[in-house]
């Protein structure tokens, strides 16, 4: 072999080497974010999970229904549960 063909042999071998190492140190990186948008996902999920049931309270809230009923447990209930005992000792 000449001196051009192992000056172009020591080329591609550099080449080749640099390129190794490059793609090593890729893939190692695109692992590492891999793993990052992983855990991005998770609480991803975690806030549309929270925010159903936000709306779902809000819903409860504004609606007519949801208004009622909200008055219903805290005025009518207890009064109700007073009138249930009272009738319940004048029976006795």
């Amino acid at each position: 072999m000449n001196i051009a063909e192992w000056i172009i042999v020591v080329i591609l071998a550099v080449t080749l080497f640099v390129f190794l190492i490059c793609g090593i140190v890729l893939i190692i990186k695109l692992i590492g974010i891999s793993k990052e948008v992983k855990e991005v996902v998770i609480e991803g999920q975690d806030i549309a999970k929270n925010t159903n049931g936000i709306v779902s309270n809000v819903k409860g809230m504004t609606s007519i229904g949801g208004t009622v009923e909200m008055f219903v447990d805290k005025y009518v209930n207890p009064k109700l549960k007073e009138k249930m005992k009272e009738t319940k000792k004048e029976e006795k």
